[in-house]
């Protein structure tokens, strides 16, 4: 009989096991969520420059991991992930930095 305590043990250790394996997208994910934030706040210009720096997070990460240590952000060949996230947080950097604010204009 599997007891409660069990229970949420073997869920915790799942629970660890994964963040220990896909810790590269958990930082990626934890930066969205800062980014989601200033845009509820009505801070948008600021949180799509916070989604760009996110996106280059995940390409920097996926740069200097290896294939099995970069879980998640590993999709495709590493040359094509680094050049499409790089491109990527690029554009979502510039058009932050560069779009007018609406109203002031």
């Amino acid at each position: 009989m599997t007891t409660t305590r069990g229970m949420y043990g073997a869920a915790l250790d799942a629970v660890r096991r994964f963040a220990r394996e896909q810790w590269p997208i958990l930082v990626v994910s934890a930066v969205f969520l800062v980014a989601l934030g200033l845009v509820i706040a009505d801070r948008w210009r600021r949180g799509a420059l916070v989604v760009g720096i996110a996106v280059g997070v995940a390409a920097a990460l996926r740069l200097v991991l290896a294939d099995d240590t970069a879980g998640l952000l590993a999709v495709r060949s590493k040359t094509f992930d680094v050049g499409a996230l790089s491109a990527v947080a690029a554009v979502m950097v510039y058009l932050a930095l560069t779009i007018d604010p609406l109203g002031t204009g």
